[in-house]
C-alpha cells in the first residue's frame, strides 16, 4: 500500500529486455533513486513508480532495479523509456496517511487535455475512459502518475469523463507532474474505498 505522497523524484536511466529480441517480453528498468532513502529497502519490497507498484529485484547504492511485464507496460504509461519517474516506498503502519490509501494498481490511462498556470497554482484537465467515470467525485481523490490528488470538477460524455484537478506550486515542484504536456499518457487510479463501495452494492454480490 501507497498513500500517493511522492517522496522522491527518481530517473529510469537504462532498460533492457527479458527476453532475446522478443518484443513481447518485459523489461528489467534501472532507478536511479535520486534522494529516496533505500536503507530500509530490501529485496522483494515494493516501490511505487510514477503510480505503479514495482518489486525490487536488484538493489545497489543509490539506485535499484526492477522488472516489468509487457502486460504491464501496455497498462501504463512512463515506465518504457529513460525519464525521470515519481518514486514511494510502500507505507508501513508506524506512518502518516497524507494522502489517501493507494493500492498501486493502474486502472486505466488517462490523457491530458490542458495544464496551465490559473492563479499561483495550475489546472490539470485528464481526459480519463468512461469505464472509471462513476469512481470520479467532486473533491473525491484520484491517483495520478502516483500523486494523490482532489477533484475539483467532472464532466461526463458518451465516451469519456473529464475531471480537473488544482496542482499547488509545492506539488510541481516535487513531482514528475510538471512536465506535462497536452496529449501526454497519465497513470490514473481511482479511490480505494469507492471499488469496494461498488463491489457491496453490485448485485452479484448479493
Amino acid at each position: 500500500m501507497f498513500t500517493g505522497i511522492v517522496a522522491a523524484v527518481g530517473r529510469i536511466t537504462s532498460l533492457s529486455s527479458l527476453g532475446a529480441a522478443d518484443s513481447n517480453a518485459g523489461l528489467r528498468l534501472h532507478v536511479d533513486a535520486g534522494s529516496l532513502d533505500l536503507s530500509d529497502v530490501g529485496l522483494g519490497d515494493s516501490i511505487s513508480l510514477n503510480g505503479a507498484c514495482m518489486t525490487v529485484v536488484v538493489k545497489h547504492p543509490g539506485a535499484f532495479e526492477v522488472d516489468i511485464s509487457r502486460e504491464s507496460l501496455n497498462c501504463t504509461a512512463g515506465l518504457d523509456a529513460v525519464g525521470e519517474v515519481n518514486l514511494e516506498k510502500a507505507l508501513t503502519l508506524a506512518e502518516r496517511l497524507g494522502g489517501h490509501l493507494v493500492s498501486g494498481h493502474v486502472d486505466g490511462l488517462g490523457a491530458v487535455q490542458r495544464f496551465e498556470a490559473v492563479g499561483e497554482s495550475w489546472e490539470l484537465v485528464v481526459e480519463a475512459p468512461r469505464s472509471l467515470a462513476k469512481y470520479l467525485a467532486f473533491k473525491g481523490s484520484i491517483v495520478v502518475n502516483g500523486v494523490s490528488l482532489t477533484v475539483n470538477r467532472v464532466v461526463d460524455t458518451a465516451s469519456s469523463c473529464e475531471f480537473s484537478i488544482n496542482v499547488i506550486p509545492h506539488t510541481i515542484q516535487v513531482t514528475t507532474l510538471r512536465h506535462l504536456q497536452a496529449g501526454h499518457k497519465v497513470n490514473l487510479e481511482i479511490d480505494l474505498i469507492a471499488r469496494y463501495v461498488e463491489r457491496m452494492l453490485s448485485p452479484e454480490a448479493q
